[in-house]
């Protein structure tokens, strides 16, 4: 049976509600099944020294005119100019491209414009800016005896890593749940809030955007840690921290701005059509990037140190 969508009236126009309700046509076990696949291959086929060092060191080395992974940062200034830089050219890193399934829940305002979208990222940007923020602080605060900045082992494990795996497993689940929720497979905890207030679901996808960097093992982004970490000044920590996240979803956010600019008007339509679609939307990317993470993160980087198998393709 299909859900209908009731239009409610904005301006003298007819514009449909924000949160879509899951329907039969959905296909949820079809459509979990090809996403959590695809994160499976994307996790196989993956590799890490093209995003981090080709895209991520060579590029954030192009923009600020001087080698990234050789130069100290020397002063408040230098830091903040590296932290968005060194976050914009991670975009693509493991630890990050899962951001990239912002724009599903981005896409849900089926009235595209201008002004729509720059709500739909502000809510999303200060998710992201309050968790990166208080961690940034926090990290400081504590200083280089932070466990991210470990260089210990436990077995043949380094801690920070063992740390990312945690941190990027529970926030691949949480993904995958989402999904899961989206598809109407599970019942949303948030449900009851986002029916009230539909603005601010995207608070708590910026939210997981900005705690990406409690597990972030990027050379460039530590480099920026233990600069912060160094100087114990929990606003530097703060600052840095919130810069190096919304370098991480500009180019999710340009890319989400080029698609209102360019097909609103048909991307309404479509939508309006058959309002599962955004549904099936939400689910797919979140599911994919939810078992992108736990593969990744929790499987494949255990069988790099011996622990676990994980098949291996000649480029990762």
């Amino acid at each position: 049976m299909r859900a209908t969508v009731e239009p409610r009236t904005t301006g003298g126009r007819a514009a449909i509600i924000d949160l879509p309700t899951p329907t039969r046509s959905l296909r949820p076990f079809g459509v979990l099944a090809w996403s959590g696949a695809a994160g499976v291959l994307l996790a196989i086929v993956w590799s890490p020294s093209f995003v981090d060092q080709t895209i991520g060191e060579n590029g954030a080395t192009t923009i600020l005119g001087y080698s990234v992974t050789t130069t100290p940062l020397t002063s408040s200034v230098m830091a903040i100019a590296f932290a968005f830089v060194s976050g914009l050219t991670g975009t693509f890193t493991a630890c990050n491209v899962a951001g990239f399934s912002a724009l599903g829940p981005l896409s849900i305002d089926r009235r595209p414009s201008w002004s729509a979208a720059a709500r739909s990222l502000a809510w999303l940007a200060s998710g992201t800016i309050v968790v990166a923020g208080a961690y940034g602080a926090v990290a400081a605060l504590i200083g280089p005896s932070i466990p991210q900045l470990s260089s210990a082992l436990v077995g043949r494990l380094p801690v920070r890593l063992i740390q990312s795996m945690v941190v990027f497993g529970l926030l691949g689940l949480t993904l995958a749940i989402g999904g899961l929720a989206a598809a109407g497979l599970v019942k949303n905890p948030l449900g009851r809030v986002l029916a009230r207030r539909p603005a601010i679901r995207l608070v708590p996808v910026g939210g997981l955007i900005g705690a990406f960097l409690v597990g972030r093992p990027f050379p460039l982004f530590m480099k920026i840690f233990q600069y912060a970490a160094s100087t114990h000044n929990p606003a530097l920590g703060a600052l840095t921290f919130v810069l190096q996240s919304l370098g991480n979803i500009a180019v999710m956010a340009l890319l989400f701005l080029g698609i209102t600019a360019i097909a609103g008007g048909r991307l309404r339509r479509w939508l309006a059509l058959r309002p599962e679609r955004i549904t099936r939307l939400n689910a797919t990317v979140m599911v994919a990037a939810g078992v992108f993470l736990l593969a990744y993160w929790c499987i494949r980087l255990p069988a790099y140190f011996g622990i676990g198998w994980w098949p291996k393709v000649p480029w990762s």
